[in-house]
């Protein structure tokens, strides 16, 4: 169930969006496990004067191409499993919209089942909790 949030320059073309759109989809179903059909991805474009990217920070090399993934996500992913997503939404956007890794900053914020209504005002997981969120019943 996560909620992905792609910030590209304004000059990146629709087709390119897209492309970066359905990377990060894959990636996150090849290596966290995030069920078919649990899109919800929103790409915004920025002008210049709206994203302020330090071009070198930790030995990147930035440019117009800059591309940053923030994926809000249900807790409990390991230290691997993130390594993984990280190293295959950069791949996957290489291979499939030509954007060198440098230019690919991926950012997880985690939370827990209670934090999302994916519709109706309603809790989903509090009131049906899927299998993955249910407590072992220990006997009592």
């Amino acid at each position: 169930m996560p909620f992905v949030r792609i910030s590209v320059y304004a000059e990146t073309p629709i087709d390119t969006r897209k492309a970066v759109a359905n990377a990060v989809y894959e990636a996150m179903r090849e290596t966290i496990g995030i069920p078919e059909g649990d899109r919800f991805i929103v790409v915004t474009a920025h002008e210049p004067s709206e994203l302020f990217i330090d071009p070198h920070f930790q030995g990147g090399n930035r440019d117009e191409r800059f591309v940053l993934v923030h994926i809000t996500l249900s807790r409990g992913r390991t230290v691997l499993q993130k390594q993984a997503l990280y190293a295959s939404v950069a791949q996957r956007i290489g291979q499939t919209a030509g954007i060198p890794a440098d230019n690919i900053m991926t950012v997880l914020t985690e939370n827990t089942f209670e934090d999302w209504s994916f519709s109706l005002g309603l809790a989903q997981f509090v009131l049906n909790p899927p299998a993955w969120v249910q407590k072992p019943d220990n006997g009592s």
